[in-house]
């Protein structure tokens, strides 16, 4: 898909990376996540940029048709954003909406704006996603509601692919959207928006799009699935390097990329996001593709998922359904294939989400790494071994089902 996010893939092609490995990439930009879906259940393509929960919903059989699908690596972490039309964005800024994107704040002058809009009787705003299964989906909903806005019955909530979400936005089909970079710039450069607030103010270090790929194709082509993912480790380290960003920004805005001019992808790649009309300002980790374990699947982040679609009633809790999750995400080949590299590698394959507060230097096999800070802007943690009493703490939902005893 075109965005800022494809760049390990594309990058593994075009600096050499699969050719060091003795693989040659062939790839095929698509217009939508229901595309990438389809093509590769069907055997289209091998593997896939792929929004990081659906994989899990395909081995679930909650998607058209779903095939059992592993994630052997992420593609970095954080870079969506959170943006409104100019007309909206002004009544949040009534309403005391700060210029610095905090959520707490923004969100408490959407609670109120809302309100103000019901007792008049308008129709709900419309925000868009761009896909049921996805980080985007989840994110808002959880900045939502830990705002006390009800994202069932409070706003209508809309699917629109990620390029199209800009002109949508200036045609007034839509009221605001969730979407990854570059396309919250591309709104604000054409001056029909302004990014309310960021992934990265939500929820620092959260995990966004992965590789997927069928479990059947991976089980068949072990040996070429260990040298793409060494490829493209190394490949994640030069999209990290900031000296390579202007370089990156001209690859990436190519016609069979992104296709835009790469002033618009400079500011995703160095955190120096322009909300709106005013100078750029920096996001702290906004989007980072190796650093800090970037690119590790971890269980956690699938399980925290997971108890989203439970949440929202997208899925049923069961221990047959915990036992496919955990099987989605798999870390064993992530350590197979990049252990052999002396790749400073995670001691274990889960952690407490939003459990430190500042960058920690942490334990790990063959030295140590740097994690976090990776905080929900509501304080909350989330233990993947505590599902029942997180789910039970979350506000509004649609709980139609409580979750299994962990396993």
């Amino acid at each position: 898909m075109p965005l800022l996010d494809a760049a390990i893939l594309i990058v593994t092609s075009e600096k050499g990376f699969a050719e060091e490995q003795g693989l040659a990439l062939q790839l095929e930009r698509e217009t939508s996540w229901a595309n990438i879906r389809d093509r590769i259940a069907i055997g289209h393509f091998d593997v896939a940029h792929m929004l990081a929960p659906m994989p899990i919903a395909a081995s679930l059989g909650l998607t058209s048709l779903a095939v059992p699908m592993i994630v052997p690596m992420a593609l970095g972490l954080g870079g969506n954003a959170v943006t409104v039309s100019n007309t909206l964005w002004h009544a949040l800024a009534a309403r005391g909406a700060p210029n610095n994107g905090d959520p707490a704040r923004v969100g408490a002058a959407l609670k109120t704006h809302i309100a103000n809009r019901r007792t008049k009787g308008e129709a709900p705003l419309t925000l868009a996603i761009v896909h049921p299964f996805s980080g985007h989906n989840y994110e808002l909903r959880y900045w939502l509601a830990a705002c006390g806005i009800d994202p069932e019955n409070d706003v209508a909530l809309t699917v629109v692919p990620p390029p199209f979400m800009p002109d949508a936005l200036a045609a007034g089909r839509i009221d605001g959207y969730c979407v990854g970079e570059p396309w919250n710039t591309a709104a604000i450069a054409a001056g029909a928006g302004r990014i309310a607030t960021t992934k990265a103010a939500i929820w620092r270090s959260s995990p966004e799009k992965v590789i997927g790929m069928r479990a059947d194709w991976t089980e068949q082509n072990r040996e070429t699935v260990t040298r793409l993912m060494a490829a493209m480790y190394h490949a994640a380290g030069w999209c990290d390097n900031v000296a390579n960003h202007a370089e990156l920004a001209r690859l990436l805005s190519q016609p069979n990329y992104l296709d835009l001019p790469a002033d618009l992808l400079l500011p995703g790649l160095s955190n120096q996001i322009s909300l709106g009309s005013a100078a750029p300002q920096e996001v702290q980790d906004f989007l980072f593709f190796e650093r800090k374990a970037a690119t590790f699947p971890w269980i956690s982040h699938a399980l925290w998922f997971f108890t989203q679609m439970v949440h929202w009633g997208q899925a049923t809790s069961s221990a047959a359904a915990l036992n496919a999750v955990r099987r989605t995400y798999r870390p064993d080949i992530y350590r197979e294939a990049l252990g052999p590299l002396g790749v400073i590698l995670p001691g274990g394959s889960s952690k407490v989400e939003g459990a430190l507060l500042s960058e920690t230097q942490m334990s790990a096999s063959g030295g140590t790494l740097r994690l976090g800070p990776d905080g929900f802007f509501d304080g909350r943690a989330f233990d993947p071994d505590k599902l029942a009493p997180y789910l039970d703490s979350l506000p509004f939902g649609v709980k139609t089902s409580r979750p299994a005893p962990n396993l």
